[in-house]
């Protein structure tokens, strides 16, 4: 299926191919550059012409409300910036920041300050999101405020009727249990009894609707998980891990899911060993294997980020694996982090998506390597 001739037309002339985000039966979503009057700038573009045909009818469905939302909220500042829309493709700005359950952002009580205010603008101007109980549709920018993205199933209102009213209280109720996540203490006596108390709408969707969605995104679409890895992460990334472990010389393992060109999803494994030359050795145990599919890429490193808890911090490895190695250096804190970082960043496999900011000789760039 592919793009209109005038699509193809404008992004040949102004869109430059970067890093693949996201590939499922609704759209691809890659990030790259896009020229505008004032010259290049970073953004982000979701195309319908790689969907297959029998979600398509669904695929432009989501793909119209988007427009419509990114159009009334264009000047707004709390979401991506729309900078053109063509019949089955579009390019939004890319914000500068991370998502939700990356930055986790503990008792930050500013960032959900701003968040607040960002829903209170977009309802303002008619737009309810809809799908913001999900933290990856939550960015934190760089700058420390809120953003949302992602307004797939954004419905936008002329009239602030009660379906309108519902639809914002639940955008503000999905907010915040998030900030009852990472910011208990400072919820309001008010923001308690938003919490507590589901819109109608809420408590049939929960008991009807949510059933059958789940049944179809996970048995139809195999949408099973919040990185979309899929099947592969939940169900065959446990199986390689263990596999890997029996190997005396692995301390530990960290599989995560990225975006891949050819197959979808790739699997990208992390092996925490003080003998960086059993690579090979890993990836010959995994030679003749069918079921489960190697992962992608294989990289023993001399240790695995963590948290001051000894968690692997996945959500740094993930950014390693999609090479968003620009988005690293605010996630971390120390310059122990750092090193260990750098030194991952320079053995790292996934090569395939590099992207212009990275430097010319094909390093990091240097706030990600400082």
């Amino acid at each position: 299926m592919a793009l209109p001739k005038q699509d193809t037309a404008v992004l040949s002339a102004k869109w430059t191919e970067g890093v693949l985000l996201k590939r499922d039966v609704f759209s691809t979503v890659e990030r790259g550059r896009f020229r505008t009057a004032s010259g290049e700038v970073d953004a982000v573009l979701r195309r319908l012409d790689q969907v297959p045909w029998w979600s398509y009818g669904v695929a432009w469905h989501l793909f119209s409300r988007e427009r419509r939302a990114l159009t009334l909220a264009q000047d707004l500042h709390v979401g991506p910036e729309l900078l053109w829309a063509g019949r089955k493709a579009l390019v939004r700005g890319f914000i500068d920041g991370v998502a939700l359950h990356l930055a986790k952002p503990v008792d930050d009580v500013e960032y959900f300050r701003s968040a607040k205010l960002a829903l209170r603008k977009l309802h303002r101007r008619g737009v309810c999101h809809n799908d913001l109980a999900k933290e990856q549709n939550w960015l934190r920018g760089s700058d420390g405020k809120a953003y949302v993205t992602d307004f797939q199933l954004a419905v936008c209102f002329r009239k602030r009727s009660k379906l309108f009213r519902i639809a914002a209280y639940e955008d503000l109720r999905h907010m915040l249990k998030h900030k009852r996540t990472y910011a208990p203490d400072a919820l309001t006596p008010k923001e308690r009894k938003v919490l507590a108390r589901k819109s109608g709408v809420a408590r049939l969707w929960l008991m009807t609707g949510k059933k059958v969605y789940k049944a179809i995104t996970r048995g139809v679409f195999n949408f099973t998980d919040r990185e979309g890895g899929g099947r592969r992460l939940v169900n065959d990334a446990p199986v390689l891990r263990e596999a890997m472990l029996r190997n005396a010389d692995v301390r530990d393992v960290a599989i995560v899911a990225f975006a891949d060109r050819r197959s979808g999803v790739g699997l990208y494994a992390f092996a925490e060993a003080d003998r960086l030359e059993i690579e090979s050795a890993l990836q010959s145990q995994f030679a003749a294997s069918k079921d489960p599919k190697p992962p992608e890429h294989i990289q023993v490193v001399p240790a695995l980020p963590r948290d001051a808890r000894g968690n692997v911090r996945t959500e740094i490895l993930q950014l390693v694996a999609m090479n968003q190695v620009d988005l690293i250096d605010p996630l971390l804190t120390t310059d122990a982090d750092r090193a260990l970082m750098r030194d991952i960043l320079d053995g790292r496999k996934n090569l395939r998506d590099r992207f212009n900011f990275e430097t010319a000789d094909g390093g990091v760039p240097t706030s990600a390597a400082k």
